[in-house]
């Protein structure tokens, strides 16, 4: 049964950060400075959710690296000889059988490949709505557990 497979979520770092303003806006006036942010709020999407979270940013070296900030999410710099994309859909076509693979992208081409292999995608703005949604409803959780504690 397809649903009981692990998911991931694999996040096209770059488009992500291209694609919203408020990231695209930081990485002008600090450059760099969209990448930790958008690692920061993955980090409490995946805290909240449970949801095991991939990220992937174009190279910054010669070698793939990899950092793990906290438990279930995986932060992965490309070689410069590749690009998220390159990465993103060989995780897809690499796990899709074993996992529910869905990736966050507007890359169209990107999302041909991931869905051929058998996983999901949604565009950034979805995404974005579901970050939202869940950052709203973490702070609720927050007020009303507050509330009992004082």
């Amino acid at each position: 049964m397809h649903e009981s497979r692990p998911s991931f979520l694999l996040v096209d770092g770059n488009n992500v950060i291209h694609g919203w303003d408020d990231l695209r806006d930081l990485q002008r006036r600090v450059p760099g400075g969209a990448y930790p942010e958008l690692v920061r709020r993955l980090g409490e999407y995946r805290d909240f959710t449970g949801e095991r979270v991939v990220v992937v940013f174009d190279g910054r070296g010669a070698t793939l690296t990899e950092e793990r900030p906290s438990s279930g999410l995986q932060v992965i710099y490309t070689s410069g000889g590749q690009t998220a994309d390159d990465v993103i859909e060989r995780l897809a076509i690499r796990y899709a059988d074993q996992y529910q693979i869905t990736v966050a992208t507007d890359d169209r081409a990107e999302q041909d490949v991931v869905v051929a292999a058998g996983g999901a995608c949604m565009s950034i703005d979805f995404f974005r709505q579901r970050l939202d949604a869940v950052k709203r409803e973490r702070e609720d959780w927050l007020k009303r557990h507050r509330r009992k504690q004082d």
